[in-house]
């Protein structure tokens, strides 16, 4: 391959002419090519989707029903514990991003390497539907806190930038997803706290 001056391999040629990889032999014959930077919902699509799908199963087999209230309280739980897997798969990445937006993690730096463990432990717990004292709070304070930086960076400041809500190296935009999924932080953190002390 050194002679064509490519480091990848396969490379593709059509009669003596050199085409190249698999995105210029799609390009070749007139098919989309992905642009690395092109916005997607794909994975954050993806996550809720399962997480869904999971909740009502769970709910199935616990309750002999897909509708109940724990299967959403489920799907909010994986939802949230799904988004911080993609978060710990790479931290430094993802805590380089959270702190182009987020308001504590400006002040706090450590706190965008602590935020994708309060989510996992928060979801984890919240599944598990045990210790709603450690879980409730954690999803409460960060979900608010996510909330308020979302709300600031995209509806005052007007910045586009990317969300580290599925990991470092996404390419969904910060608005609407990240929002949401502090929303559900917070609805849960209440939730919890509510059902833990009796009042529904």
């Amino acid at each position: 391959m050194e002679e064509h001056g490519v480091e990848t391999t396969p490379q593709t040629f059509i009669g003596n002419e050199r085409i190249g990889g698999y995105d210029a032999l799609r390009e070749f014959f007139g098919q989309d090519v992905k642009d690395d930077d092109e916005t997607t919902y794909q994975p954050v699509i993806a996550i809720f989707a399962v997480a869904f799908l999971m909740a009502l199963g769970l709910s199935w087999a616990f309750y002999g029903s897909i509708l109940t209230l724990r299967a959403f309280e489920w799907f909010i739980a994986i939802s949230m514990s799904f988004l911080a897997v993609q978060k710990l798969q790479d931290v430094e990445t993802f805590s380089t991003m959270f702190l182009n937006y987020d308001l504590l993690a400006q002040k706090w730096v450590r706190y965008g390497y602590v935020y994708p463990f309060g989510e996992a432990l928060a979801g984890i717990l919240m599944v598990a539907g045990a210790l709603v004292w450690i879980s409730a709070p954690v999803a409460l304070f960060i979900g608010t806190v996510g909330a308020a930086s979302v709300f600031k960076a995209v509806y005052i400041d007007k910045r586009e930038i990317k969300c580290a809500c599925v990991g470092g190296g996404s390419n969904v935009p910060l608005g609407f997803v990240s929002l949401t999924e502090n929303l559900m932080m917070i609805f849960m953190g209440v939730w919890m706290s509510a059902r833990a002390m009796g009042l529904f």
